[in-house]
């Protein structure tokens, strides 16, 4: 099995950057490439290598990439927030299908933020060499990840929540008291493994040491929403979504029932698989069952 990594030159409206790839497989083997678009936003991509499996038991080559802002790709710490936008994602996403050659003939997979993109992409763009859609752990829109997050906090102890929510309210979400609580949220609804496995922990480090795009789009943390994506939905779009999608969440995820309902009421081809011992990370949590259904999905004449 075969890796190699690399840059792909984006230029965005004048200015040149270079996004961060791996490819996982032959693009020459004559089957269909999955291309993945990773959370965050700026949670770098190498958090989603369980799906490396997919490569060795179905022959699935892989896309992975670092969208700009993020990992190994170009970093803007000087940007203003109105920079980052979904059209700039989108963009990027069409620059790296042309880069390879794909752009008449792949699948889509998106995870958390990653999931809310590729809907977006493919509701607004329709993109004509799209097979099959998945998407992980996403909402469909902004006010159901708030009203799902914070219904999930109000079953914790009253003084963790009153803890996180006074100091989001006071802006020091940098307080150890505050970081201390936020964990103890995050290992029942992001990741129930303990210890997390290293490439999630390296993951959330690298976004950490540049939180830019995440606090442009989303805010300080899960449950506090103030960044650019607060009104985001797609709701009114998903009738646009022609291809076959997957859409898949955990019991206990971020991405609760809710968030994932609009997604299979309103795309006309839905398949919803729901992952009762997993929270927003089933492809750690749940791996064998979830890459088995994810490649046999896949492939799916």
């Amino acid at each position: 099995m075969t890796e190699t990594t690399g840059f792909i030159d984006f230029v965005y409206n004048g200015e040149k950057f270079q996004t961060w790839y791996k490819v996982v497989g032959s693009l020459s083997s004559g089957v269909r490439p999955l291309v993945l678009l990773h959370g965050g936003p700026a949670v770098p991509s190498p958090y989603l290598s369980p799906h490396i499996e997919l490569t060795e038991s179905y022959g699935i080559p892989l896309i992975f990439y670092d969208q700009i802002g993020g990992g190994k790709s170009t970093h803007l710490r000087q940007k203003p927030s109105e920079f980052w936008t979904i059209d700039l994602f989108m963009d990027e996403l069409d620059n790296v299908l042309r880069h390879f050659g794909i752009v008449d003939d792949f699948d889509l997979y998106g995870h958390s933020w990653g999931g809310m993109l590729a809907a977006e992409y493919v509701a607004t763009r329709g993109p004509r060499g799209l097979h099959r859609l998945v998407i992980t752990s996403a909402p469909a829109s902004i006010a159901l990840w708030e009203s799902c997050t914070n219904m999930l906090l109000d079953r914790f102890p009253k003084d963790l929540a009153e803890v996180i929510r006074r100091n989001e309210r006071e802006g020091t979400t940098d307080s150890k008291e505050y970081q201390d609580a936020i964990q103890i949220f995050y290992s029942k609804h992001i990741c129930q493994l303990d210890p997390w496995p290293k490439d999630l922990l390296d993951a959330f480090s690298i976004m950490g040491e540049d939180p830019t795009v995440y606090r442009a789009m989303f805010g300080t943390s899960e449950l506090n929403v103030t960044g650019s994506l607060r009104t985001w939905s797609i709701i009114k779009k998903l009738r646009d979504i022609a291809c076959e999608t997957l859409i898949m969440n955990g019991a206990d995820d971020e991405a609760q029932d809710e968030c994932m309902q609009p997604f299979f009421d309103e795309i006309p081809k839905v398949k919803w698989v729901r992952f009762e011992k997993s929270s927003h990370m089933p492809f750690f949590e749940e791996k064998g069952r979830y890459l088995e259904i994810l490649g046999s999905f896949l492939k799916r004449n």
